[in-house]
């Protein structure tokens, strides 16, 4: 799903900065050749994200902004933010907004999610600001799993603030009947719909599964902010088949030609 195009030397901590392509080529991606790097977890995100007019989307924990940027080429008047802590991270993605031809829609701000028991310090975002809000946080909380030595890697997957905070800064940024979606690990739905009690309602859930037959591997659950409607579980997303290849809506998904919203 992405294609390594180029490689270029950066005199920076991130190192080496190759450009990949995804959905069918269309979304181009500066990006670390070491580390973190994105796939089919933004991706998804990304299809998840529902039509909004103008937004604004805010992409929280953005990396190299390849969640906003998706779905900023999907809807043309969409204005985009993205928040990401590490500065050079942030770079990247600001340098990415232009390469995909939307930085007039899209600005890039350094900020951590949560840094202050959730509230909006320090990313450029005014509560009651946003339209929806899209979140790939970190997977594992400190001391649950063995950190990568590689810095941005490590970032990516180890969270430095609670899930929760991250939900009660998306709770503070939302307008009125906004929304936040997540994607996560399947094991993390609990914690999810913990963090949604407060203020959120008309949450839907969405399994993913890499085969049928097989236990979710990551959740994508969405959210309206002080809707009453109950809770929904939606048809599971079964991405591959039998014989370890994308199903045909699993790679029309990954090449932008479907949505999940």
């Amino acid at each position: 799903m992405a294609t390594n195009c180029a490689m270029t030397a950066e005199a920076s901590g991130l190192g080496e900065i190759g450009e990949d392509r995804l959905l069918g080529g269309r979304l181009r991606l500066l990006q670390p050749a070491r580390g973190h790097r994105a796939g089919s977890d933004a991706v998804l995100l990304a299809a998840a994200i529902p039509e909004l007019g103008e937004g604004p989307l805010a992409d929280f924990g953005a990396g190299v902004g390849t969640v906003g940027l998706a779905v900023a080429l999907r809807q043309p008047a969409l204005a985009v933010v993205l928040v990401e802590r590490d500065p050079e991270l942030a770079a990247l993605a600001a340098r990415n907004a232009e390469l995909n031809d939307v930085a007039e829609r899209v600005r890039t701000v350094v900020g951590a999610i949560g840094e202050r028991n959730g509230d909006l310090a320090g990313t450029g975002l005014a509560t009651a600001s946003v339209a929806w809000v899209a979140m790939n946080p970190p997977f594992f909380e400190a001391g649950e799993v063995r950190a990568s030595p590689v810095a941005n890697r490590r970032a990516a997957h180890v969270a430095g603030q609670a899930l929760g905070d991250w939900l009660k800064a998306a709770r503070h940024g939302l307008k009125p009947g906004g929304g936040v979606s997540i994607i996560h690990r399947a094991e993390a739905l609990g914690a999810i719909l913990a963090g949604l009690e407060t203020g959120f309602g008309a949450v839907e859930i969405r399994p993913v599964h890499a085969r049928a037959g097989r236990p979710a591997i990551r959740v994508i659950v969405s959210a309206r902010l002080g809707s009453r409607k109950p809770a929904a579980l939606l048809p599971a997303l079964i991405l591959n088949g039998e014989d370890g290849r994308f199903t045909a809506f699993g790679e029309a998904l990954h090449r932008g030609e479907a949505v999940l919203a």
